[in-house]
């Protein structure tokens, strides 16, 4: 049986003693390789070449049972650092969560080298999707997905989002890791990165203020996609608010999927274009005060309610608000009004800078 290694101080130890400047050579939470000089029931021991001898011991040997079973004398092995030096002299040794560790610095050289790497999908929720990798559970958001593969439900009801991203489990990917936090075990993902690099070469020819023509390719509740005619490579977004001058409730009063459009790039940023149908269009609003003027009386279809009032359409590009205060409140406005039929308003005042017209009940 091999004796039980010398009780003196570490040679880190001594040197910290000599020299307070070396302080930083070794540190808690350093990971080090250390060769197995002894196992016991107790303990093991690992020479740590010019830093000494280290101890693995009482609870983190005990964690550390399952790899320490399949170590023998002589074994190197990666090893944190606990304590640069017990009572005993010895450097403090543990296992715990080593290969996490490893796992983690592996994961921020891949995304510092930008390596494309494949995934499995092993789940999905409101916000993306969740795989697991290098054994660290790693997640896509669902922004980070590419325009083939974004849930385009056209409400927006989270179920059916999730419904659909379900259909991805199972599924490899091939992604990019963006975001590294081993503090707040966050592993983010995306897909998108890979297209963008491909995308960016092709956008580099388009420039803001361009007309491109193309195909509705997708309606969300948040806006429509338009894939380009002479590049079908490129998809690009037009915002539900860049849909039309008017007040647009859902993208699809306005454009169906095959719909052949022409729209004006708005900006180009990070391999994402912004497309406006309104930058197109006449703006009704720098004609209304010849067509509607204060004091005067309208014929006007109430379309939909809100805390604030009534949105009553005027024709088919301008809408007036008449205020709930005019009723007393909400269920009282609710009473007197009914969406979908039309009444005679008399015009308060037209204020084309804020495209807004206030409008009072004829009684």
């Amino acid at each position: 049986m091999s004796s039980i290694p010398n009780k003196n101080p570490s040679a880190l130890g001594q040197l910290l003693k000599s020299n307070t400047n070396v302080i930083n050579i070794l540190k808690a939470g350093d990971l080090v390789e250390g060769k197995i000089m002894k196992k016991s029931a107790k303990a093991v021991y690992f020479d740590l070449g010019a830093f000494g001898t280290g101890i693995l011991y009482g609870s983190e040997l005990m964690n550390a049972q399952d790899v320490v079973k399949n170590l023998k004398t002589g074994d190197a092995t990666t090893i944190k650092i606990l304590d640069s030096e017990n009572d005993d002299g010895y450097i403090e040794l543990s296992l715990k969560e080593v290969g996490k560790q490893r796992a983690w610095q592996e994961v921020k050289d891949l995304k510092e080298a930008g390596e494309v790497i494949t995934i499995k999908i092993s789940g999905a929720n409101t916000g993306g999707l969740t795989a697991e990798f290098n054994q660290l559970k790693a997640f896509i958001p669902i922004s980070q997905l590419t325009t083939d593969h974004f849930p385009r439900v056209e409400d927006g009801n989270k179920e059916k989002i999730l419904e659909e991203l379900k259909k991805f489990v199972g599924q490899e990917l091939q992604v990019k890791i963006i975001d590294v936090n081993p503090r707040n075990y966050k592993l983010i993902l995306s897909e998108r990165e890979i297209v963008n690099e491909n995308v960016k070469e092709l956008i580099a020819k388009y420039n803001v203020g361009d007309v491109v023509e193309g195909i509705i390719s997708g309606v969300a509740d948040f806006g429509a996609f338009m894939q380009f005619a002479d590049n079908p490579a490129i998809e690009g977004l037009i915002h539900i608010s860049e849909l039309g001058h008017k007040l647009i409730e859902n993208p699809k009063e306005v454009v169906k999927v095959g719909d052949s459009v022409r729209a004006k790039i708005t900006e180009i940023k990070d391999g994402r274009v912004s497309l406006s149908l309104k930058a197109l269009q006449e703006n009704p609003w720098d004609v209304v005060e010849k067509k509607y003027k204060a004091g005067e009386e309208y014929k006007g279809t109430v379309v939909r309610f809100n805390p604030y009032g009534a949105f009553v359409a005027l024709d088919s590009e301008i809408q007036g608000l008449i205020h709930v205060s005019e009723f007393g409140g909400v269920e009282e406005m609710e009473k007197a009004l009914e969406i979908g039929k039309i009444y005679v308003f008399k015009v308060e005042s037209v204020k084309p800078a804020e495209k807004r017209i206030i409008l009072k009940l004829k009684k």
